[in-house]
Order: C-alpha cells, then structure tokens, then sequence
C-alpha cells in the first residue's frame, strides 16, 4: 500500500444509517443483523462498529420506523472475522448473568416483587370468584378468522402476550366487552400481522382499536402494526394505546396519533 492510499482513507461503501430521530428503539432489527452490527443502547438503535456491518440491509425491513437506511459513504470495510470474534465473546453467559446477547432492555431479566405469596388454591376445578371475560376462541392473530360476528361493531383489544400475565385483572380491566387478538411485535412477523389486520379492518365495521403493550421499548412495534393496518384499511376506527408496567400498574391510557 503507498503511502496516498493510506492518506486516502477508507473507501466509500455501503453502510448502514440509523435515523435516531425515528427511532424509537423497539429492538426489532437487532436480532435480524446477524453480524451482530446493532444494539439498542439508551434506548436507540446504534450500529456499533462499521466493520461488522456488511451493508447488505437485511435489518431494513425489520424497522417499523422506517428509521434505518443504506447510505454510501467512507467506513471500515466489512471484516467477517470480527463478526466471529463478537459473536464468541457474546456468547451466553452463565445463568447468573441477567444481560441477553441481543441488547435489546426489553429481554433483560429483572426480579419483580409480585406482592404476598397467595394461599394455595384448588386445582380441581374448585369454586372460585374470578369470571372469564373471553368471548370468543381461538385468539393468537394467526388464527382468527378475518370475517364473522365476532368483529361486526367491534372494539379490538389487540394485546402483547404478556400483558394478560403482568395485568392481575386482565379480563375485568381490558378484556370485558372486545373482541380479542393476541400476537408478539418481537417474535412473530409483523409485516403479516399488518396484512391480517388491514384486512380485517377493511371487512368489518369496527367501531374502535385498543392496543394493550408492555412498558418495554420492543413492545412498542404493536402500536406500529395497529397504525399501519389502520391505514391500509383506510378505517377511521380510533386508536388507543394502554401501557402496562412491569409490575402490573397501567402506566398510561391514550389516544394514539393515527400516523407516526
């Protein structure tokens, strides 16, 4: 190598670019870089070396967002063997070790108080005060039909799985009186989930939308499924967005802006 092409610098390529702005740090696109090249660090998507990025996006469609973008600019150039060394040095700590390989907060283990140890109860279909409020089965998103009774003048609860396990009254305080979809905004596929919903929205007279999401910051992409379904239905139905603590206290009940 002369000594002008080490003044020259690195060579302009292709990167990635992380709108900070936009972001709104749901962790979506941390576990589709599977250079590991993203972390979510103070609540913000970050490329955190520009050599394990290898530029080729596939965290693109991942973002909710739209907060991440390929950009050509001067930067590192892609080094696989970072990439391994990373990911061996990210490899799963020992079981005391509360901090996930993905970065992402919402994963971190926490230990919570959950109040007094209850009494132990029957577990023989014994007598018991508490009353169902599901009207309907099954109620996982992927496998609700998208036409029928139960959403004709609907109020939706779409709800993250772990809110009706965080939220002691679940079924008094939110379930009672809507129509009931359950789906994961980190697990699962949103971008399906938006196409089942639009759909739904579109064939049904739904009267309202009510999304039920943890406090965490990956739990917000299901507010972003809600809105975007919404959209592509061209539905006017109102949306509200309830958040729930980790320790089981509703944080906030809002109307949510129809467009991000």
């Amino acid at each position: 190598m002369t000594l002008q092409s080490k003044q020259a610098g690195p060579r302009t390529r292709s990167i990635v670019h992380i709108d900070e702005d936009k972001c709104d740090g749901c962790g979506l696109c941390v576990p589709s870089c599977a250079e590991g090249a993203i972390q979510i660090i103070d609540g913000k998507a970050r490329l955190v070396a520009e050599n394990l990025c290898d530029g080729l996006g596939a965290c693109l469609g991942e973002c909710p967002r739209d907060a991440i973008t390929i950009e050509q600019r001067p930067a590192e150039e892609f080094d696989p063997e970072a990439v391994e060394s990373r990911k061996a040095a990210e490899r799963p700590a020992p079981a005391d070790d509360d901090a996930l390989p993905c970065g992402c907060p919402g994963t971190a283990m926490r230990k919570l108080g959950g109040g007094e140890p209850p009494k132990a109860r029957p577990t023989d279909g014994g007598d018991s005060s508490a009353q169902s409020r599901l009207g309907h089965w099954p109620v996982q998103l992927a496998l609700l039909p998208e036409k029928g009774d139960m959403w004709a003048g609907a109020d939706v609860l779409l709800s993250a799985d772990c809110v009706a396990y965080a939220l002691p009254d679940f079924h008094d305080r939110l379930l009672a009186g809507r129509t009931l979809a359950v789906a994961c905004p980190k697990l699962d596929d949103s971008a399906a989930y938006v196409e089942t919903l639009a759909r739904i929205f579109a064939g049904n007279d739904i009267r309202s939308v009510t999304v039920a999401r943890m406090e965490v910051p990956c739990c917000g992409g299901l507010v972003e499924v809600a809105r975007r379904a919404l959209a592509d239905a061209d539905s006017d139905a109102p949306l509200w967005i309830i958040e729930i603590a980790l320790d089981g206290t509703i944080k906030n009940a809002l109307p949510a802006a129809r467009h991000a």
